[in-house]
């Protein structure tokens, strides 16, 4: 569409709907104008107008869905143009589609804004749908399965003959992970227009549903998947993975930059492999199953794959060992140009790989131009599937081959890690914010990051470098909106000076020692946040017995599922929790079920990171400082996370306890603490600040009685 065509949006009229007295507000239980809200509108409405970049911070409570949701659907119905929504999580996906927008269009078809109707969809990866193929295969295959979960597979067969979307979310019972993942859809075998079950199939219907609506709300995987299939040739006016699109908005904006790093790295792993060639031939004591038994292959035509097989099996074996012994206690290990000498017998095993694999992709192919020489097989689903992972041996072929040469991509990050029980190898691009502005950025007309950590110490540098956005110049609309919650009154932020700085001996003890002591001030209702695994576990068994005595259950990260885990901690106002790292953000304790937050250390990535370490030796060769321009903002980042866990509603209030001294005794302490809304403030001994802690929370809780 010219941009003479667009029809653009009328600020004054859209925003009057979220204002006093308009359609939304009217729809809303309790409604309260927020300004920032408002604000934060008028520039998405610019974004769509101006065919725009927005970067938009948007603190806890400014109410950013109805912002973004409300221009998205008025400016998708004036020019018939669709808008996707990308979110974090599928469960911020399942609230806008299942409250706010449906709030949005009943208030809109009430006031008669637009005398059209919209369609929305809900789109989620395919592993989230179950595939009617694979789950008859499964049925079919019941010595594969124990007892227990072939039970937990006839009740997904049961539920998949009633079910609308197949989807694994709306189950009324909890499928064995096992089990999912045998018969869930997957984008390595699907088999599209030329599967027998094409007319029934979940995800295809999901698909189909998002090429009729205006609106179609998906995730950033998703959507990274659908930008990698665009990429790859699949072009920008047609249907890749998602319908075409050139507005997008995407909501926790700050998380894009991980998850395209992660979704744009190539992969492979032992795990991985035994994946597929248990799907091509697998035993059940003397008799053979899986695709290549379908067939009809002769005998020793079978016998020779079954033995290639068995070489691509020993081969990653091998590999895999001695990708654990690089990984050592660390569980990490990047290829690079100092550990050349130490990891070059690695590189016979990776060629070994390659040829196994390889070699069997070759074999195969031969024995099936045959079958087809002699009308014996057509290219019907089982030869379908079987190319399909032949293709991908291929692929893991050709990591293996980047691997042998990696001196030669100095654009790219060879590392390994070690997992429970195999090593993955993965190889990263080096510079992430080039496949942002050009796969992401530059395409569209519209991006709209909206995100309550964008800024740091309200400057847009680090955000502009990290997404690539240096050159888009006056195309890049940015603001902050302030949270309309009474920070300044309602939250108490301590730091205890006597605590000794991270670097130093005894800080692990301080911890320790102080952790209970504040979660015992505070009577539960407590969020302890550490930045490693250990220090979390020392903590606990410390503070554990201690804070039993009192009644406060603590609760430990890996003890349980996140699910659960959270559940028992909103349940029981006396308890605390123990976490790392995926804690510090997305969890929603509104109310005296959290009243505390502690922040250990200010959350810096760990230096044994090998994608950040590499992409801080490229800022410094460049005569740049890697801590400043990278480690300082990215920490800043999430701290502001963490210290958001605690303010969700504008009743809420607490403490948060810093325990990192570097917080006022470094010079980089200022851009963490000038990131922070206004709060009060006690910076003293940790005394002094347990008495305070008690006082304040007390004071807070008697005032609500």
């Amino acid at each position: 569409m010219d941009d003479e065509e667009k029809i653009h949006i009328d600020p004054e009229a859209v925003i009057a709907e979220l204002e006093e007295g308009g359609a939304i507000a009217q729809k809303l239980r309790s409604y309260e104008k927020r300004q920032s809200q408002l604000d934060l509108m008028r520039l998405v409405i610019r974004g769509f107008n101006e065919d725009a970049i927005v970067a938009a911070e948007a603190g806890t409570g400014v109410g950013k869905s109805f912002a973004y949701l409300l221009p998205s659907i008025v400016f998708s119905l004036l020019n018939d143009e669709r808008v996707i929504v990308s979110t974090a999580t599928i469960t911020l996906q399942q609230q806008l589609f299942e409250k706010d927008i449906p709030l949005v269009e009943s208030a809109l078809d009430q006031r008669m804004l637009i005398e059209k109707k919209f369609k929305v969809a809900l789109l989620k990866g395919k592993n989230n749908y179950l595939c009617l193929r694979r789950l008859d295969d499964a049925v079919k295959e019941e010595f594969f399965f124990t007892d227990e979960e072939y039970e937990n597979l006839k009740s997904m067969s049961e539920w998949a003959a009633s079910s609308k979307t197949g989807s694994r979310s709306d189950m009324d019972f909890l499928p064995d992970e096992k089990v999912w993942n045998r018969v869930c859809s997957e984008s390595d075998n699907c088999l599209g227009i030329r599967c027998t079950f094409k007319d029934l199939c979940f995800s295809m219907s999901a698909r189909r549903n998002a090429e009729e609506s205006q609106i179609v709300v998906v995730n950033h995987h998703l959507l990274f998947a659908d930008i990698a299939a665009r990429r790859g040739g699949a072009g920008y006016g047609d249907t890749a993975v998602l319908p075409a699109y050139t507005r997008v908005i995407l909501d926790e904006g700050h998380a894009i930059e991980q998850s395209a790093t992660s979704f744009f790295a190539e992969k492979f792993s032992r795990h991985g492999i035994y994946k597929h060639t248990g799907r091509l031939l697998r035993r059940n004591r003397a008799d053979r199953h899986g695709l290549l038994t379908r067939l009809g292959l002769d005998r020793n035509a079978l016998d020779a794959l079954e033995d290639e097989i068995k070489s691509i099996r020993e081969a990653v074996d091998a590999l895999d060992e001695a990708g654990s012994a690089l990984c050592g206690v660390e569980g990490v290990f990047r290829f690079t140009s100092a550990q050349v000498k130490s990891a070059s017998y690695v590189r016979k095993l990776l060629e070994r790989l390659k040829e196994t694999l390889t070699f069997f992709v070759s074999n195969a192919r031969n024995h099936f131009k045959k079958l087809k020489e002699q009308n014996e097989v057509s290219d019907g689903p089982v030869m379908w599937e079987i190319s399909s992972i032949c293709r991908n041996f291929e692929a893991i072929a050709q990591i293996c081959e980047s691997f042998m040469f990696f001196e030669e991509s100095p654009d790219k990050v060879f590392w390994l890690e070690s997992r429970r029980d195999f090593t993955q190898w993965t190889v990263t691009p080096l510079d992430a914010a080039a496949v942002l502005r050009e796969s992401l950025f530059k395409p569209n007309k519209t991006v709209v990051c909206v995100s309550a950590t964008l800024a740091v110490a309200g400057r847009w540098e680090y955000w502009n470098s990290q997404f690539g956005l240096e050159k888009e110049g006056e195309r890049t609309l940015t603001g902050i909106f302030p949270s309309p919650f009474p920070y300044a009154t309602n939250v108490l932020v301590t730091l205890p000076t006597d605590a000794p700085l991270p670097n130093e001996g005894d800080y692990g003890a301080f911890v320790d020692a102080i952790v209970p002591r504040l979660v015992s001030a505070a009577s539960g209702s407590s969020l302890a946040l550490f930045t490693s695994y250990e220090s979390l576990k020392s903590a606990f068994v410390v503070s554990s017995p201690i804070l039993a005595k009192e009644g406060i259950v603590c609760l430990k990260q890996g003890d349980a599922d996140r699910t659960r885990l959270l559940h028992e901690f909103l349940s029981d106002k006396k308890s605390a929790l123990f976490a790392t790292d995926s804690f510090w953000e997305g969890i929603d304790a509104p109310g005296d079920t959290l009243r505390l937050v502690i922040l250990c250390r200010l959350p810096f990535r760990t230096p044994g990171d090998p994608v950040f370490q590499a992409r801080c030796e490229y800022i410094e060769r460049q005569g740049r400082s890697s801590f400043m321009e990278m480690a300082v903002p990215e920490a800043v980042m999430k701290f502001k996370q963490g210290f958001g866990r605690l303010m969700r509603s504008s009743t809420d209030y607490g403490v948060v306890a810093v325990l990192d001294g570097r917080l006022t005794r470094k010079s980089y302490g200022k851009y963490f603490l000038d990131s922070l809304p206004q709060t009060r403030r006690r910076f003293a001994n940790q005394k002094i600040l347990i008495r305070e802690t008690e006082r304040f929370l007390n004071e807070f809780a008697e005032a609500k009685r």
